[in-house]
């Protein structure tokens, strides 16, 4: 392997939705740049984190219907059981929810946990605090999301967060999705939450760092029980 190969293998792409913020980033660093040279400079290390922002790495995704994967990179910020949104029509009993909350630096890339048919999507405006905290879930901007599993219903939601302004969702009702596809983002930090019914033992802690379309956030028919984890 040669430097230009290596080089080429190390920059990872970046998706069409960055293009134009990536553009607009670049445009107007030459304008700052114009007024005063050191804002140019404070104006490119603002682009290259646009572009940086906007990355769609490839991932190896476990082929395996019993795992649930993490929808995107970040930190696992909740394991609990909890009453789903009632939006996305998964019953009054608690679910056991996972949720990744992704700061401003993690790929923002969101894969879908599961394979399976979308079956219902429903939009709910709401505000936009800290996607970190508990109540981001019922009070902030958000896009849920129900798949058809063999293992029953999986719900998963893209929450916007204290920056994020805009939830992008590709897919349609009705669709099928295979796991680690790619099915949305949100701009610029938030959180994904995934709803997981009766029958899946949680598989990460809060705290850990997950890796979108390749951790494995729960899974079904295990006996092994619940994952513990200890900081060393």
């Amino acid at each position: 392997m040669n430097l230009f190969d290596t080089i080429r293998n190390t920059l990872v792409p970046i998706h069409k939705e960055g293009y134009i913020f990536v553009a607009a980033f670049f445009i107007a660093s030459l304008i700052l740049g114009y007024i005063a040279e050191p804002l140019f400079w404070i104006g490119l290390i603002l682009t290259l984190w646009c572009a940086y922002f906007f990355r769609d790495p490839e991932r190896a995704v476990p082929q395996d219907d019993d795992l649930v994967l993490s929808p995107a990179d970040g930190k696992i910020s909740h394991v609990a059981m909890v009453v789903p949104p009632a939006e996305l029509e998964l019953g009054s009993e608690p679910m056991l929810r996972i949720s990744v909350f992704m700061n401003v630096f993690d790929c923002h890339i969101n894969r879908s946990p599961v394979r399976g048919q979308v079956s219902r999507i429903e939009y709910r405006p709401g505000q936009f605090i800290n996607a970190e905290l508990d109540k981001a879930s019922e009070d902030n901007e958000r896009n849920g999301l129900v798949i058809e599993t063999r293992h029953g219903k999986i719900g998963v939601v893209q929450i916007a967060g204290l920056v994020a302004r805009r939830i992008v969702c590709w897919v349609k009702s009705g669709e099928p999705v295979n796991a680690g596809e790619r099915f949305g983002l949100i701009r610029f930090g938030s959180r994904l939450d995934v709803f997981v019914p009766s029958g899946a033992e949680p598989r990460v802690s809060i705290g850990q760092i997950a890796i979108g379309g390749e951790t494995v956030l729960a899974e079904f028919g295990s006996s092994k029980g619940p994952t513990i984890s200890r900081r060393t």
